[in-house]
């Protein structure tokens, strides 16, 4: 019987990430974070300020993973319409969180005070619950399976941080690294043949070009420790009996 294999999608909402104007860190920390919990992110889609699409990725992504993760669009601003859109993707109405209010309120005492602008940071889809956000008061939402997080990333990890260990998921992957100067043209069959050999294993292959030579990296990926480095045994003896000198870490 296969073991369970937890997934998660990441949704990115800004029209700054689609046009350059800021770029995307959060992709990474997410699906490192998500790895160390047992949970893999299986897709990543960027869209920019507008409820439709939003509305729409939030449906697709969330009704075939586990969790959906957003970023962004969760400010003071009238282009801060992640809520509204998720809300609206569910059939609930948004609503003011008591909690929420109450932590904006405290936060802004001695900063000028709560106004409508900070109040939209305490709306919520009705029915959903607070993530903390130790950082800048305005809290991280959860409504079902979905994770509505800030963009900045230092108050992503934060949020993140507060949500370690709470997820269900299953085994974390792991994964070990060779490299060699090979053409992986030369090498598929094998690396084809020995994936099939080492059930729960996955091979990726890396290719690259430095001073002069090709070359590629081998990430053997598995969530069994002893199943890894037995597919890393014979991806190496594979390599040697070709005529290669695979290097441990990569090159």
């Amino acid at each position: 019987m296969s073991e369970r294999i937890w997934t998660a999608a990441l949704l990115v909402i800004g029209d700054e990430i689609l046009s350059g104007r800021t770029q995307d860190r959060n992709v990474a920390q997410i699906g490192t974070w998500l790895n160390v919990q047992g949970i893999r992110l299986r897709e990543v889609r960027v869209v920019g300020d507008d409820a439709a699409a939003i509305g729409e990725a939030v449906n697709i992504l969330r009704a075939r993973n586990d969790y959906l993760f957003t970023t962004g669009g969760i400010g003071p601003t009238h282009d801060d319409i992640t809520v509204d859109s998720i809300a609206a993707a569910l059939g609930v109405p948004v609503v003011v969180h008591p909690e929420a209010r109450a932590i904006l309120e405290a936060y802004y005492a001695s900063r000028g005070g709560i106004n409508d602008a900070r109040l939209r940071m305490a709306r919520v889809p009705e029915g959903a619950a607070l993530i903390p956000n130790h950082y800048s008061g305005a809290p991280g939402i959860q409504v079902g399976n979905i994770f509505i997080m800030a963009g900045v990333p230092h108050i992503t990890a934060g949020m993140l941080a507060e949500l370690t260990g709470k997820l269900e998921g299953g085994a974390p992957l792991l994964s070990r690294t060779i490299g060699c100067n090979v053409a992986e043209s030369e090498i598929a069959d094998q690396l084809a043949q020995i994936e099939r050999q080492h059930e729960g294993c996955q091979i990726g292959s890396y290719p690259f070009f430095r001073e002069g030579k090709v070359g590629a990296n081998f990430v053997v990926r598995a969530t069994d420790q002893a199943r890894l480095d037995a597919c890393v045994d014979d991806l190496n003896a594979a390599l040697v009996a070709a005529g290669f000198q695979p290097v441990d870490g990569g090159i």
